[in-house]
């Protein structure tokens, strides 16, 4: 939790004037019970019916401004509250976009989706409750026991017995309370990733029957849910009777107590209704905390959550300074080597790439294609050996620096909700509509773009309006658009047919005269014109030359060329 303190400091005004609110009305509130008792010891014992009315018209003002203290309070601690989960989402969110690509695949999407909502949201609630009720509830119950001892010692003895074992048995509630909201969270974030996985995928599961399977995952993930929220919610529940009983015990041997004082005459009726009052305050106040103990012990399984995720250092750490981008070679891997979750994907990698070439890299599925190019990229980094981009270690270079250098297009296409320029100028800031324009017509995306409306059209959620093959020229368009020293294609065009596949590598050719280009493909006929084809196969370079040479003197590459041609060899 003292990783999130520092987002409170700003709102430290707030934070001190809300309980401040809270202890001026706490105030008011202890007085009540003395004015109540000598209106009933002078006022309406003795029928002095203008002393009863001047006591009333005091107790409606003490409620008054009583009532504006608990108002005002509140704004400060709500605003309090509020701005402090902003920033701490805020921070969160700026936090995960500076993880690697390794690290977001460790914490996983679903439950980062549930830390910036349900965990930021109970963090939020129980700071709100803090600042209007922690302070205020240890206020009540100080100042009322303190009452009670000043009215009479003996009665006052019985009830002021209940509050330290009140509060072991609190101190028992969050203990266990925390381990229990901790589990009911990581359940919680189960459940989402399910159904994320679910909405994501509707089309494959209905396309395969796959309903019924899917649906008793859910219910089986979904059941453990429930059996995490009824064993905290049972915890939860024994709160309030247990204290119910032990404060009304007490309460019955004060006022027990109390009737033999005023039988004996050493305490007014008056004086026995004041202690009644005192301790029923006690009493809700004691009810407030133990729902706000539920709360708090919620906000902080929740709090503790979110400090792993802010403590968490990205694994990919970038250089300092710009460098100067040396001619010569674009790329050079020298037995680099990358491994997910410690499973290698690539090992003993040395690859070039010359300044201005087009280079190809062809293989099967799983064969490391794009392991390769998230290693150029540097979506991850390298276990072992040497990565250079222009000359430089790529870990030297400054994060702003290396994508402004390296343009890459994944090999799944996304796009985000908005318009199509939005979509487009993603990273590249404001850009003419001649320069957009070229950059759509060399991905051959200008055609179907002029059909839905031009730039400005509307992208829907998730581009769903558009065709695999659409979001995919919609996506090289953006990667055009920065022009950088570097672009590299993952896959980018699988989803076109050979004709279009095509006029897009054509387009892009003329367009990026002088870039270095970087192309993994299964197709042949997507890399057969590249300057320099490397073969990858299981996690290795097999082969490299032009097409040609391969054909000759790399079995793989004249395998996968012979599946997709027929055998054929082109004349």
């Amino acid at each position: 939790m003292k990783l999130l303190l520092p987002y409170l400091k700003k709102y430290r005004t707030q934070s001190i004037l809300s309980p401040l609110f809270k202890l001026f009305e706490v105030i008011l509130e202890l007085c009540v019970p003395f004015i109540v008792s000598y209106m009933i010891d002078s006022g309406i014992k003795n029928g002095d019916r203008p002393l009863v009315i001047k006591l009333t018209l005091i107790l409606v003002l003490f409620a008054a401004v009583g009532f504006g203290f608990a108002v005002v309070a509140q704004y400060f601690a709500a605003r309090a509250a509020t701005g402090f989960a902003a920033d701490l989402r805020s921070a969160l969110y700026d936090h995960i976009g500076k993880l690697s690509y390794s690290d977001l695949d460790r914490l996983g999407a679903s439950s980062l989706i549930t830390n910036m909502t349900s965990d930021v949201s109970r963090v939020q609630n129980g700071v709100n409750l803090t600042l209007r009720l922690l302070l205020r509830s240890p206020f009540v119950v100080a100042g009322a026991v303190a009452a009670c001892f000043a009215v009479s010692v003996k009665p006052a003895l019985g009830f002021a017995a209940a509050v330290p074992l009140l509060l072991v048995f609190v101190y028992f509630v969050m203990l266990f309370g925390m381990k229990l909201y901790s589990r009911v969270q990581n359940s919680l974030s189960l459940t989402v990733r399910r159904a994320k996985e679910n909405l994501d995928g509707v089309r494959v599961i209905r396309a395969f029957g796959g309903e019924d399977g899917e649906e008793e995952r859910f219910r089986r993930e979904n059941g453990a849910l429930l059996r995490d929220q009824l064993v905290s919610g049972r915890l939860s529940a024994l709160l309030n009777p247990v204290t119910f009983l032990i404060v009304n015990i007490a309460v019955a041997a004060m006022m027990y107590l109390g009737a033999i004082k005023v039988d004996s005459g050493s305490l007014t009726q008056g004086q026995v209704v004041a202690m009644y009052n005192l301790t029923a305050m006690v009493l809700v106040e004691l009810i407030k905390l133990a729902d706000l103990t539920i709360n708090i012990t919620k906000a902080m399984s929740s709090g503790k959550r979110l400090a792993s995720v802010l403590s968490l250092e990205p694994s990919v750490v970038y250089g300092e300074k710009e460098l100067e981008p040396k001619g010569g070679y674009a790329v050079r891997l020298s037995g680099a080597s990358l491994s997910y979750g410690g499973k290698a994907a690539l090992s003993d990698i040395d690859l070039t790439v010359r300044t201005g070439q087009t280079v190809g890299i062809i293989g099967g599925t799983g064969s490391g294609k794009s392991s390769l190019i998230a290693l150029i990229a540097r979506f991850y980094d390298r276990d072992s050996g040497k990565v250079e981009l222009f000359g430089h270690d790529i870990r030297d270079y400054t994060e702003k620096q290396l994508r402004s250098l390296v343009g890459a297009v994944p090999q799944k296409a996304v796009l985000f909700e908005g318009t199509l320029r939005e979509n487009l100028c993603a990273g590249a800031g404001d850009v003419d509509d001649d320069t957009l324009n070229a950059a759509l017509a060399a991905a051959c995306a200008d055609g179907f773009v002029a059909e839905k409306g031009g730039l400005q059209c509307r992208v829907e959620q998730g581009g769903r309006n558009f065709s695999g093959g659409q979001k995919q020229r919609l996506c090289v368009a953006r990667a055009l658009l920065r022009r950088p020293a570097l672009l590299i294609l993952d896959d980018s065009s699988s989803a076109l047919d050979y004709a279009t596949d095509a006029r897009m590598r054509e387009a892009i050719a003329s367009y990026s005269e002088g870039m270095t280009v970087i192309i993994a493909a299964q197709r042949v006929s997507s890399v057969a014109g590249a300057d320099l084809i490397y073969v990858t196969d299981d996690g290795a370079i097999v082969g490299s030359g032009t097409h040609e040479e391969l054909l000759s003197c790399c079995p793989r590459y004249a395998q996968i060329y012979a599946s997709q041609t027929g055998g054929e060899r082109d004349e």
